[in-house]
């Protein structure tokens, strides 16, 4: 039996004035607002201390020159002059923009086709076909480079010892001509399984309704890939290519081992994020390198920016 509240209680309640109900509402809402400040304390705590410090003191650090009179010296923008007149940095980032125009549609597409394959339903052990994709992603950087690195070797490298088997000539994929697609090769097996599984997580959020819709209509499995899944799939595919953009940006561990193979083709300066690299730690020119490393985070801030923007736009404009 429910208890009800004396009439009193709640003609009390009822007759309170408005501005006192009003008061008591905000004092609850600011309590609520309180707690949640301190439950995000914890990874604005985090945020700050491994993201925004780290940025600040790096832009810091790209306002000064050391010299040998004078030490640490302010020299305001001139490390940042200097970099946008560095032909080893601009030639770094043509390179690895070249990279994103080739490497990055080829791996989305792999990855779109695999993630639709998996989720037609008329895969067999397609379980089986969706670990066997995403098992490079945990292979690590490092190891996945040193390994297609020695299958590259022309010398001593199993492609080169198969085509000697058989014949055929294949090109020396650690040369000059070769070596970003080998690279590319590299990026792209790595990360089909990751990105498969974001569109494919995407193909399962869609309801089965549409599905069962456009059968009755006499749609088949291309009609629902086309006009069904693709559309469903624009905002995932929009979240993969911006991880893809931010990563080439970032492109460091694939031709930083394979760099050792080919010392010829790979120079310190053969990506941005090298050249950065080794002008702090081999070079000790930390300041100058706090300018590359601020230029080419906003760089890839850019770009990555533009695609959405022009993603967004064009979804509105649907």
């Amino acid at each position: 039996m429910r208890t009800l509240s004396p009439p009193s209680a709640q003609s009390s309640e009822n007759s309170a004035p408005p501005s006192r109900r009003l008061s008591r509402k905000r004092s609850s809402t600011a309590g609520n607002g309180r707690f949640g400040y301190v439950l995000l304390s914890p990874f604005l705590l985090v945020f700050v201390i491994g993201i925004v410090g780290p940025l600040v003191y790096a832009v810091h650090l790209s306002f000064f020159r050391e010299q040998l009179v004078g030490g640490n010296t302010f020299v305001g923008f001139e490390n940042y002059a200097r970099a946008l007149g560095d032909h080893l940095l601009m030639a770094g980032l043509w390179r690895v923009a070249l990279f994103l125009a080739v490497q990055v549609p080829v791996m989305l597409a792999v990855s779109l086709l695999a993630a639709l394959a998996i989720d037609s339903g008329r895969l067999r052990w397609a379980a089986l076909f969706r670990i066997g994709i995403f098992i490079p992603y945990a292979v690590p950087a490092v190891v996945a480079s040193l390994m297609w690195g020695y299958l590259y070797g022309d010398s001593f490298g199993l492609i080169g010892q198969l085509g000697r088997a058989v014949g055929v000539q294949v090109p020396h994929l650690l040369g000059q001509s070769w070596m970003l697609v080998s690279i590319g090769n590299v990026v792209t097996w790595e990360f089909v399984g990751y990105n498969m599984l974001i569109l494919y997580a995407a193909l399962r959020a869609i309801p089965e309704e549409l599905y069962e819709a456009a059968a009755i209509d006499g749609a088949g499995e291309f009609r629902k890939a086309w006009s069904i899944k693709l559309p469903a799939l624009r905002p995932a595919l929009l979240l993969a290519t911006i991880f893809s953009i931010i990563g080439t940006f970032q492109l460091f561990n694939e031709p930083n081992i394979m760099q050792s193979l080919a010392p010829n083709v790979i120079t310190t300066s053969y990506t941005p994020n090298m050249y950065a690299y080794n002008l702090a730690f081999n070079g000790q020119q930390f300041n100058y390198a706090a300018a590359v490393a601020v230029i080419l985070g906003l760089v890839t801030a850019v770009v990555a920016y533009a695609v959405q923007s022009r993603a967004t736009s064009r979804e509105q404009a649907r």
